[in-house]
């Protein structure tokens, strides 16, 4: 175990650099008392993430919210996302479940192409039309079933209830009206009490200041291409805030950031939802972000949710071989060895294997787990995995 001077150290390090990439990593905790992670090839690797989220990384949310046995404010329960192509059915997300609290902030990781943002569209029923449709399951808001409303019903929720920050503010924003025009537009579109225009630009004003953007009156007259990619992703920002919505969707927001600018984001987004108590669902494949940002984690692969659990077991206890291999694939700064990569391809989802979906790339993986795939095993409260290596019935070959 690292004494209080070590962890101190590490956790001041994670506040200077929230990417993963860019972080300084102790030498791991053994993991022979971890019953669920034994002997594990992979973890050797394993960067210290328990230390790393001792202070007020992470967890936020969950001590707040520890009173509250209300209903979540978001639950997606048993959700089907296809796309109909001729190439057959692809099963971009097949039957996924969680919920959100208010004030809470839940990452979704996962490699690309694994039904992330899918998933996020999903909820919004944004999804491609007419190829992807939505075939079973629900989306709750507060009790309220999405799925079953019109489109007309649907408008008032898109902004004013549920907002969305894409991962490309480029592409987000239209480059032939002013950020003053497209902020105003946001807010008129979703204001139900009316107003005057003066009063809308006001408004928009007080976005662009509430996201600290500098000078925010001179700002409204600049174009998307006049700004710097940090200060697009703050305005796509004001206008996901603008109408102070309940639950943001984050997909990937800092991806085009760089680590200085990607902190700032992650620090203004975290002050707005201790402020306004809003539930954040942040899609990412960085665990920086991740032991940062997040209560609990999703981790998904080829379409469904293979491990969740509260941020610091998963950074600990990590019980899925897949979950297993991302951590041990983030690189090390103290550490000259190859990088871990993890073999094979994902699936193709228009050809899914009855088993485990990540069996061809799993070095524990035995017959059964080809032929069936796992049900939901608890680890410990609140930490769910599907993986048949933690069936009790579960044999390991000889010489392992």
């Amino acid at each position: 175990m690292l004494c209080t001077s070590q962890k101190d150290a590490t956790f001041n390090h994670l506040r200077r650099r929230s990417s993963v990439a860019e972080q300084r990593f102790r030498k791991p905790q053994a993991v022979g008392s971890n019953p669920t992670v034994g002997s594990i090839p992979w973890l050797k690797t394993l960067p210290e993430f328990a230390v790393i989220i001792g202070g007020e990384v992470g967890g936020q949310a969950a001590g707040n919210m520890a009173q509250d046995t209300k209903r979540p404010l978001l639950e997606v329960n048993n959700l089907h996302t296809y796309f109909f192509n001729r190439r057959g059915i692809a099963k971009a997300v097949d039957g996924i479940t969680f919920s959100v609290d208010a004030g809470e902030t839940l990452g979704i990781v996962g490699e690309s192409g694994c039904g992330k943002s899918m998933t996020a569209l999903s909820i919004l029923r944004l999804v491609p039309r007419p190829a992807a449709r939505i075939v079973e399951g629900e989306v709750l808001l507060e009790g309220e079933n999405l799925l079953e409303k019109t489109e007309k019903e649907m408008r008032e929720v898109r902004g004013r209830q549920i907002s969305m920050i894409l991962q490309d503010p480029q592409t987000s924003l239209n480059p032939v009206f002013t950020v003053g025009n497209q902020l105003v537009e946001a807010l008129r579109t979703h204001n139900t009490q009316g107003g005057s225009h003066k009063s809308m630009v006001n408004q928009a004003v007080e976005a662009l200041r509430g996201v600290k953007i500098a000078a925010p009156e001179r700002r409204m007259e600049d174009y998307p291409h006049q700004m710097s990619g940090g200060m697009k992703q703050r305005v796509v920002g004001a206008i996901g805030l603008s109408s102070y919505p309940k639950v943001i969707i984050a997909d990937e927001p800092t991806t085009a950031l760089d680590v200085t600018i990607q902190l700032q984001y992650l620090r203004l987004l975290k002050d707005i939802q201790a402020e306004t108590g809003l539930a954040i669902i942040f899609i990412t494949h960085d665990f920086g972000i991740v032991a940062r940002m997040c209560d609990r984690v999703a981790v998904m692969y080829a379409g469904r949710i293979v491990e969740s659990a509260d941020v610091r077991d998963l950074f600990n206890k990590p019980s899925h071989p897949y979950t297993q291999a991302l951590i041990a694939s983030v690189p090390q700064m103290e550490r000259t060895e190859r990088l871990f990569s993890i073999e094979g391809q994902p699936p193709a989802l228009y050809d899914l294997p009855p088993g485990c979906r990540f069996a061809s790339r799993c070095i524990y993986a035995q017959q059964r787990c080809y032929d069936e795939y796992p049900q939901s095993f608890t680890v410990s409260d609140d930490h769910t995995s599907s993986c048949w290596r933690l069936d009790p019935s579960w044999e390991e070959p000889a010489g392992e």
